[in-house]
């Protein structure tokens, strides 16, 4: 008898990669470096250049993927898996939105805000994953870093373009 895979036969892993992926695109479809708006925004001379950015978020997602793994091999229960998921999908759609909010709605301030939300969404996911797996949660302390750094960016372009929301 043939039966569909439960929750459990699936890899966590293929799952928190799918989730990142899909994290992923929708920040990639929301950017617009091109835009007339961006390009004229005064940035601070301490803002990377724009290679660094896909170098640093490729990296990034990879190991926010293989820690989410990490820490749902580790959940001791269906519960705390379920809890750790919410947690985990609430912190993609943060990064997510980032671009959107920023980009597309060409909202710095608020930006700046979301970003502020996210590194703190940040800060809990890898609380949350060192309790499941150390590794896992030493991985996410560099995502949490540039989140940080992302945050602090969007506020000092925010500060510098206070006509621009």
């Amino acid at each position: 008898m043939n039966r569909a895979p439960t929750t459990r036969s699936r890899s966590p892993f293929a799952l928190t990669s799918a989730a990142v992926g899909l994290a992923a695109v929708a920040g990639t479809v929301g950017t617009d470096v091109t835009s007339r708006w961006y390009r004229h925004l005064d940035k601070p001379p301490w803002q990377p250049p724009g290679w660094a950015f896909g170098a640093a978020w490729t990296t990034l997602y990879a190991m926010l993927a293989w820690a989410g793994g990490r820490a749902l091999v580790r959940s001791p229960d269906r519960r705390g898996r379920r809890r750790y998921l919410r947690a985990y999908a609430a912190n993609l759609v943060l990064n997510s939105a980032w671009t959107w909010v920023f980009f597309r709605a060409e909202r710095p301030r608020l930006a700046a805000v979301e970003s502020a939300v996210l590194t703190a969404s940040t800060v809990d996911l890898t609380r949350r994953t060192w309790r499941l797996d150390p590794a896992g949660g030493a991985a996410l302390l560099p995502y949490g870093a540039w989140v940080l750094f992302a945050t602090a960016l969007t506020g000092k372009i925010a500060r510098r373009n206070p006509r621009s929301d």
